[in-house]
């Protein structure tokens, strides 16, 4: 990977595994609740877009003050794109089953990608900086498997209260 590239890999990393996490939460929330399909992609597609430009407006804001005391690592609005785009494109992942509609299967192919997506992320992670790619997978798989566990139930208990 060339010296420009790796200098966004860390806001790559932060923007996918936050996209992933959180739409991922959203979508597990929702089918924790017992809500619609509608629901899912509704939330979905608002927390993919605001959260995605949040996360780049925070990096952008960081990495500008991190420039202005004199660290100047990287391009404050390269930091904040990667981010973005990031979150966006694999932020997506957990919404893809609903968007093609695989019926009843949606939840089901929504869990094997985004496991997948977690995977391939954290393996990356560990090649990419030279760590165990084996403990940067599982690391990252917990971390999203966990996000998931807490919204599922968050979901069905406060679906239980209210109704």
């Amino acid at each position: 990977m060339n010296k420009k590239l790796k200098a966004y890999f860390s806001d790559f990393v932060f923007g996918s595994v936050d996209g992933l996490v959180t739409t991922f939460a959203v979508v597990s929330g929702v089918m924790g609740a017992g809500l619609s399909s509608t629901v899912i992609l509704i939330l979905g597609f608002a927390n993919l877009f605001a959260d995605g430009f949040s996360m780049a407006a925070s990096n952008y804001l960081s990495t500008k003050s991190e420039n202005d005391m004199g660290q100047n690592r990287k391009n404050a609005f390269g930091a904040a794109l990667a981010t973005f785009v990031a979150f966006i494109v694999v932020g997506f992942i957990p919404l893809m089953s609903f968007v093609f509609d695989f019926g009843s299967a949606n939840y089901q192919v929504t869990i094997i990608l985004t496991a997948v997506a977690f995977a391939v992320i954290g393996y990356v992670k560990g090649y990419v900086t030279g760590k165990s790619k084996g403990w940067s997978t599982l690391q990252t798989f917990g971390i999203g498997a966990l996000a998931a566990v807490i919204a599922f139930y968050v979901g069905y208990v406060l679906a239980s209260i209210v109704n």
